[in-house]
This record gives structure tokens, C-alpha cells and sequence, in this order.
């Protein structure tokens, strides 16, 4: 199975048109049938329900598409860590989840960016298990990832910024006049959750028993798509805190008597990180280091 192949399938599992990939690629629409032909024989399945004017993926080419995306991209990484080796250059990819860390974060990146300008960031929000996922099968260098995270299995830098965990309310909810939420001040009340296991676990010990009667009518993964369900009186968010200024019309308010959390960057222990990553997070440590020592 050859990369160029793998490349000819996602244009096509993309357009869904055998000609416009064929055009898309600089090559006949015969050559390229043959090569998507021969593909599956040596899978011995069948990738395409082929249609008059267009083409779909059958189950095996969905199965497919998904891994020939990862193969490729690590093929890329692979090439770009090459390069990197011989000067400071390629990419450093960077998965993230939603924090207000990732201001800190961005600041470190455009520094280090004025000094190495041949360096391109590659950077995907995913939720934190997702970004984990995601280490693990080498896709990305480093996560940028919300607590609770087991530290155990990763080398980690901590981030300053703690978040605190509240709601985020329409301005116009009776909700919005309290200072501070109670697990009571819930009850009844429609509520979007975070959708990570691990985040639940730790909100129903601040419930305690009241959380087996909560009203719950959606959960997220990304907190600016929460913005959004709020805004239109689909529910009450809990969430960390929100900057104001980016939820005009909402408020925030803290939930009394749970601890605020961290974030941490980090990345596979005993992994072969490429030279731009491993000099990028030398300069994370040197970054928040001198931070600590002008504030003290």
C-alpha cells in the first residue's frame, strides 16, 4: 500500500466524484479508477458503491478513511521531524483543550515563532481525552490538557492559570442576581454538562446526593459551542470560567466550595520528540520560570 495511493482515496472519498478528484490530482479518470480498483483487491474489500454521477463510501472505506488520514499525517510529521533535524524548522503539533491557559500558551508560541520563523504550529482543540488519544498514537507532539489528567503516564510542564468551575447563565435568569452557586440552586434547573467522564466524577461529588435528580439536557465537549446553547435558553452550562468579554449577555458565577483546577502541557514519557518540539518546550520551561521569578 503506497502513500500516493492512500492520497488518490481521500480526494475521492472527499469530492465523492471520481472525475473531479481526477482533475484535483492532474491525472485521467480512467488511471485513477484503476488505482482505487487495485487498492481494494489488496485489501480484498470494497471501498465505493459506485453511482452514475457520483460515488459513496461503503462501511470498509469509511474504516479506511479514518486510518489513511492518521498514516498520512504521520508520514508528514515523520518528514517535517527530518527536516527539523537539520535546522530548526518543520512543525510542532499541538493538541488543546478548551482553558484560558492556552492565552499563556499562544503568547509562548509567537515568541519562540520571532525566533524561529521556520517553525509552523499545527493546532487542534479536541477535548482532553481525545488529545491524550491522540498522544498516545503519536499524532501529536504535545496536549495542552484541563485536570483532571493522569500524570502518571506523561512527562509534564504545569500551566499558571487555574480555572474555576461556576455556570455560565443568561443575564436575565433569576440565577443571575446569586454571587455564588449551591448544589440546591440546581435542582430543576435545565443544565448542559461537560461530557468528559472524568470531569463528572468530580462535579457529582459537589452535588453529592442531589445529583441523581438533576434536569439534564445536554452535554459538551468544547465550551464555545456551549456559548451558543446558553445564549438560546437551551439550559444553564457548567463550565470553568469564561472570559466576560467574550459572552456578552451572559453571566458567570462560581460554584461554592469546589477547588479550582489546572492545566498541564504534556507529552508521552520516553518519547522521541522531534528537535523543534524538544527545544519549544525547553523554552515553555524557561518562559514560566522567569515568569515565577518576576512575580516573586
Amino acid at each position: 500500500m503506497e502513500l500516493r495511493v492512500l492520497h488518490y482515496f481521500l480526494t475521492v472519498a472527499r469530492e465523492e466524484n471520481i472525475t473531479k478528484a481526477a482533475n484535483l490530482l492532474h491525472m485521467t479518470q480512467p488511471t485513477l479508477s484503476r488505482q482505487i480498483r487495485a487498492l481494494e483487491e489488496e485489501l480484498n474489500v470494497k471501498l465505493l458503491e459506485r453511482y452514475s454521477h457520483y460515488v459513496r463510501l461503503t462501511e470498509d472505506g469509511l474504516l479506511l478513511r479514518r486510518h489513511a488520514q492518521d498514516i498520512l499525517d504521520l508520514a508528514e510529521k515523520m518528514k517535517q521531524e527530518f527536516i527539523g533535524s537539520r535546522t530548526l524548522a518543520g512543525d510542532i503539533r499541538i493538541g488543546c483543550g478548551d482553558t484560558q491557559n492556552m492565552a499563556v500558551l499562544a503568547a509562548w508560541m509567537a515568541e519562540f515563532h520571532r525566533q524561529y520563523p521556520l517553525i509552523t504550529f499545527r493546532v487542534q482543540s479536541k477535548t482532553a481525552d481525545v488529545v491524550q488519544e491522540q498522544i498516545e498514537n503519536g499524532l501529536v507532539d504535545i496536549g495542552l490538557l484541563m485536570e483532571p489528567v493522569d500524570v502518571m503516564k506523561y512527562e509534564v510542564l504545569r500551566m499558571p492559570l487555574l480555572e474555576r468551575w461556576g455556570i455560565l447563565v443568561r443575564e436575565s435568569s433569576a440565577l443571575a442576581e446569586k454571587e455564588n452557586i449551591h448544589p440546591d440552586d440546581l435542582l430543576e434547573v435545565p443544565l448542559i454538562l461537560p461530557e468528559r467522564i472524568s470531569v463528572q466524577s468530580h462535579l457529582k461529588h459537589w452535588f453529592g446526593e442531589t445529583y441523581e435528580n438533576l434536569h439534564q439536557v445536554a452535554t459538551y465537549n468544547l465550551l464555545l459551542n456551549t456559548v451558543y446553547m446558553v445564549r438560546s435558553g437551551l439550559g444553564v452550562a457548567i463550565c470553568y470560567d469564561f472570559h466576560q468579554q467574550m459572552t456578552p449577555g451572559l453571566r458567570f458565577i462560581p460554584l461554592k466550595g469546589i477547588g479550582a483546577v489546572g492545566a498541564v502541557l504534556a507529552w508521552k514519557k520516553q518519547q522521541a520528540l522531534s528537535k523543534a518540539a524538544r527545544i519549544f518546550l525547553g523554552y515553555c520551561h524557561t518562559c514560566k520560570d522567569n515568569a515565577q521569578q518576576t512575580s516573586e
